[in-house]
This record gives C-alpha cells, sequence and structure tokens, in this order.
C-alpha cells in the first residue's frame, strides 16, 4: 500500500507539471518571447524579480502570481509562483484566471474609443444627449438644519469627456453623506445590486452629482455609465460588443464577464488578509453582486470582467503599439493617445485619487487619461515608470502599465483582496506592484537599445 502511494503521489506530480507545461505552450503561442539581453535588460538582474515575488508569497503576505513583462513587443520574463489555491495545494499556472476588476476600466475605456472613431459621440457631448434620464441631474450642496438636502443646478451639464476622465460628478456612494447614501439600496447594498445596467442608471438618475461638473476628480461609476452607453450605441449587450470588437480580435480566449464551468479550476481562489495577519479565502467580491460563475445580470464596465496574464497582456501591447496587435487593428494611433494621454488640468491633479495601492493618497506628478493614471512626472510621482506611461489596477491585486519612453509593458496577476493596503504581522504593507516596478526597472541597463 506505501508504495501505491508513492506511485499515486508521483503520477499525481507527473500529471500536474504536464498540464502546467500545456498551459505554459499554449500561453506561449500567444505572444512573442525573446532574450531579456536582445532588448536591453539584464537576466542576472531580473532574478531579484524571482526573489522579491517569492518573498512575498513565503512570507505568507501572497499565495501566488503571474508576471509578464515585454519590451519592444518581446515578452522578457513570464513567471508563474506559488499557489492558485493554498488548500488543494494547486499551483499557480501561466493560465490561471483572475478576476481583475477595475483593471476592466481601461478595457472600457477602449471599447469606447471603438465607437468615437465611428462618430457615435464626442467629447463636448452633453451625457444626456445618450441618457436622457440625466437631463435633469442637480448637484448636492449640503444639508439644511433639517438634514435636508440641498441642491442647486448645474453649472454646465456634464459631458463625454468629463464621463470618461472621472470629472462629472458621480462617485462611487461609498461615503456617509445623504446623496452617497442614495447610491446604496434600503439594505444599504451598493449601486451594483441594481440587478441590471438599465436599473442602475435609473438608480444615478435619481440622485445628484456630488460637485460642480468639471470642477473635481472623483473615483466613481463612470465606467459603468459607459458600459451602458456602449450598449445604447452599439445595439448589443455589453458583454456581446466587448466580445466581438475587443476579446475575439485579440485572441483574448479566458477574458469575460464570468467563468463557465470547464474553465472553473483554472480560476484562482480570492484571499484576504486577516486581522491576524493570515491569508483567508473571501467572499468580498459577492460584496459588490460579483458571482462569476454564471453571466451577471448587471455586467460592470468598472470592475466585472476576469482574465489571465497573457490576455490581458494582449490587450496591453495593443494599446502600446498604437492599436494593433499582430495585424490586426482595433484602434488609430491618435485614439490611443487620447486614452494614454493625462487629461486633468493642473489644478485638478491635486484632485486625483486612485482606487488602488498606488494612489490612494495624494501623489504629486499624477494625472487621468481615460479610465487609468498617468505619469506625468516620474521624479514627482516617485515612480520608476518613464513619462506618459498608462496604468492601473485592481481590488484583488492585478496591475498592469504601459510605458512609452521605454516601450515596456507589465502585468502582474494576484489573487488578494485589498490591493497590498493590508498590513503583515510586522505590521508593513506590501504591493507586488510596487515590488514589481523596483525589480523589473532596475535590470533595464540599455534603455536606449
Amino acid at each position: 500500500m506505501h508504495r501505491r502511494a508513492i506511485l499515486t503521489a508521483a503520477l499525481l506530480v507527473l500529471t500536474t507539471l504536464r498540464a502546467a507545461a500545456a498551459a505554459t505552450g499554449e500561453a506561449a503561442a500567444l505572444i512573442h518571447q525573446a532574450t531579456p539581453e536582445s532588448v536591453g535588460f539584464s537576466n542576472e538582474r531580473l532574478k531579484r524579480l524571482d526573489v522579491a515575488t517569492e518573498r512575498a508569497i513565503s512570507s505568507g503576505e501572497y499565495a501566488g502570481a503571474v508576471i509578464l513583462a515585454a519590451r519592444h513587443g518581446k515578452v522578457i520574463y513570464f513567471r508563474s509562483h506559488g499557489h492558485q489555491d493554498l488548500h488543494s495545494g494547486s499551483l499557480m499556472k501561466p493560465d490561471t484566471i483572475f478576476r481583475i476588476f477595475s483593471m476592466t476600466k481601461a478595457v472600457t475605456a477602449a471599447a469606447m474609443m471603438i465607437l468615437y472613431e465611428e462618430g457615435r459621440w464626442s467629447q463636448q457631448d452633453p451625457i444626456s444627449k445618450f441618457i436622457p434620464q440625466f437631463a435633469g441631474l442637480k448637484v448636492y450642496q449640503g444639508v439644511d438644519p433639517a438634514s435636508r438636502m440641498l441642491l442647486e443646478e448645474p453649472q454646465h451639464p456634464p459631458t463625454m469627456h468629463e464621463l470618461m476622465t472621472m470629472t462629472a460628478g458621480f462617485s462611487y456612494g461609498l461615503d456617509s453623506n445623504p446623496a452617497e447614501r442614495l447610491y446604496r439600496d434600503s439594505q444599504d447594498r451598493n449601486i451594483f445590486w441594481s440587478g441590471s445596467l438599465s436599473a442602475l442608471i435609473e438608480r444615478l438618475a435619481a440622485a445628484p452629482l456630488l460637485y460642480q461638473p468639471g470642477t473635481r476628480w472623483m473615483y466613481s461609476v463612470s465606467a459603468d455609465v459607459q458600459g451602458y452607453i456602449i450598449k445604447r450605441l452599439s445595439g448589443l449587450t455589453f458583454p456581446d460588443f466587448l466580445a466581438q470588437r475587443l476579446f475575439r480580435p485579440l485572441r483574448m480566449t479566458d477574458t469575460d464577464f464570468f467563468v463557465p464551468a470547464e474553465k472553473h479550476s483554472r480560476l484562482a481562489t480570492l484571499y484576504k488578509m486577516s486581522d491576524q495577519g493570515q491569508l483567508r479565502v473571501t467572499e468580498e467580491a459577492k460584496a459588490f453582486g460579483y458571482d462569476f460563475d454564471k453571466p451577471p445580470a448587471l455586467p460592470t464596465g468598472g470592475g466585472g470582467l476576469v482574465s489571465t496574464a497573457v490576455d490581458f497582456y494582449r490587450f496591453a501591447q495593443m494599446l502600446s503599439n498604437g492599436g494593433e496587435l499582430d495585424g490586426v487593428r482595433i484602434l488609430g494611433p491618435q485614439t490611443v493617445k487620447l486614452i494614454i494621454s493625462n487629461h486633468l488640468s493642473a489644478a485638478l491633479m491635486p484632485e486625483f485619487r486612485g482606487g488602488g495601492y498606488e494612489f490612494n493618497k495624494p501623489r504629486r506628478g499624477v494625472g487621468y487619461g481615460y479610465n487609468g493614471a498617468v505619469i506625468v512626472d516620474p521624479g514627482e510621482a516617485d515612480m520608476p515608470l518613464g513619462k506618459g506611461s498608462y496604468l492601473w489596477d485592481g481590488a484583488a491585486g492585478t496591475w498592469f502599465w504601459i510605458d512609452p519612453t521605454n516601450d515596456i509593458v507589465c502585468v502582474g496577476m494576484a489573487q488578494r483582496w485589498g490591493w497590498g493596503i493590508q498590513r503583515n504581522t510586522a505590521g508593513l504593507p506590501t504591493s507586488l506592484e510596487q515590488l514589481t516596478m523596483a525589480t523589473l526597472y532596475q535590470a533595464l541597463l540599455r534603455p536606449d537599445l
């Protein structure tokens, strides 16, 4: 029996390794690989990224991660680390599927710009041109002595430009003021429990804007509103539009709003750091109405997608290439520039706060494009990325950036809720995103190459 158990265990390991090799082969077929030295990187110095990632995992702060980096369209680093699921011991694989949450916003921006290129909307159009329910929106001004909301007329109707740059007046309904409480229902569930995109729009139409359009930047449901506009303008459901116009042309075969049963074994288990500094399985995503087991009634443009490192890399590389990948053109180069350029004035840049680890507090030198941050001044931002880099992350530890100055694309996938803000037992926050930035760029020895 002992010998049989050993043989069974050995067979299981062999099967796991074969499956991992097959996954690596399938993923590798969708990318163009090169030696680090051929594009200016030091292979020896890239090993520091391995060390830093493995240290974060072995310390118990992360279960696992998949990290992919490329320069000049050639992948020079593609590694899976740690575990997809700690309980079963299943290893992280190159084709593991992750919940990418707010990285969905960048995809929604690209979808909006496809329609922009078709002349369906322009930046100065009022949002109410496409959503008539928004024609009567008022602006919240506080409360009177009887705690009743004080409202005023908007100085101008919020525009599509303001919607794309999160300056239109919407929020996420996370605060306790009376206006933001309207983003929650009688059971104090957030607006993503509305049941459909149409119902979400009706809820927003019944709530006032949080500020005068164009006068502030506020993280908000703007990308979710964009998903509804895509549906209205295209005549397709939001998921169908993304599938037909982005995912299929780019061969993003594992990106969707849910994980079908035949792929569920590849979905990374979601963890959260406990108060005791240990990773625990969490259902945190369900608090936002996300299930991922079936097509959602409310597909959200701000946080609803799942994807893999290779799938999202293909999307990001398309943007880095000026809208084209492997002979398939999605957008024109000038359109991509609109997405990845800063649209915030100097007066508004101090207002910028992202949802993620990098920007949850004031940070100079950072602006905002269409549904993503833009590095305006790397020195002021205290980040090694090149000027003009476009980036965003997701609530469960995923991130990406496009660095046009150095022609670098990086995608990272992990499965820890909270962006790495939660502190470990030593009282220090760890962000794989920051660790990856530091250890990747120190390995770029020939930026001129």
